[in-house]
């Protein structure tokens, strides 16, 4: 993590640089220009947006990595025997360290907008650790289909993106589905999408203004599930 950004300026703040200059990005394209702050208050879309962009950049790193694990690595692969499950593990561990460093800027971006630390924001270490064990899920999963088919890591970052736009990241679900004709089995596939779900936990558990009725129901049971 360190040799990573041994060769920036900034070193490790681009940690979290990069995820906070996302979120200044869709701020502008979708909160200002298109409107997706329909259905949430002013004063919250900001704390919402850099939630989103920081639990699903948790998700898309990992996936990423994990994909190119064994593929990328196969100098290592080939010179020692160990068991391969620990390369697209330690990408996650690593991505989940880069997390924890995000949380640091979040608690900042909270307090700025007026949400003061209450016993809810404990719930934000199940909802991360469900999404811990849920990405390593997947990295073991990638890393497996990466090692067979490297085009892969080519494609994923297209499959990632469209997924983000799925996810409500940078709106809420069900206020941009509100009052439009949406099959019933749709709007659920959208909310119980397991990026929606750990999002929308960490956001019920941080925002003052997030309440319930944002969430979908049994989303708890869904987060342990996935």
């Amino acid at each position: 993590l360190t040799a990573q950004y041994s060769q920036a300026k900034l070193g490790q703040l681009w940690q979290v640089a990069t995820p906070l200059l996302n979120a200044a990005v869709y701020f502008f394209i979708f909160g200002l220009l298109l409107g997706a702050r329909r259905g949430i208050p002013h004063d919250v879309y900001v704390p919402f947006l850099v939630t989103g962009v920081f639990v699903f950049t948790f998700t898309q790193s990992s996936v990423l990595a994990g994909v190119r694990a064994i593929s990328g690595n196969l100098g290592l692969v080939r010179a020692l025997h160990f068991p391969r499950a620990s390369l697209p593990i330690s990408f996650a561990l690593q991505q989940l360290q880069q997390l924890l460093f995000s949380m640091i800027v979040l608690v900042v971006v909270m307090l700025a907008f007026g949400s003061l630390p209450a016993l809810s924001w404990l719930l934000v270490v199940p909802a991360l650790l469900l999404q811990f064990v849920f990405n390593t899920g997947l990295a073991l999963l990638f890393a497996r289909l990466g090692s067979k088919t490297p085009d892969l890591a080519q494609l994923m970052p297209f499959v990632l993106r469209t997924w983000m736009y799925a996810s409500g990241v940078m709106f809420s679900i069900p206020a941009m589905l509100e009052g439009r004709d949406v099959p019933g089995w749709l709007a659920d596939v959208l909310q119980w999408n397991p990026a929606a779900v750990y999002m929308d936990l960490v956001r019920f558990a941080m925002i003052d203004d997030y309440g319930s009725s944002y969430l979908p129901p049994h989303v708890w049971a869904f987060a342990v599930g996935w």
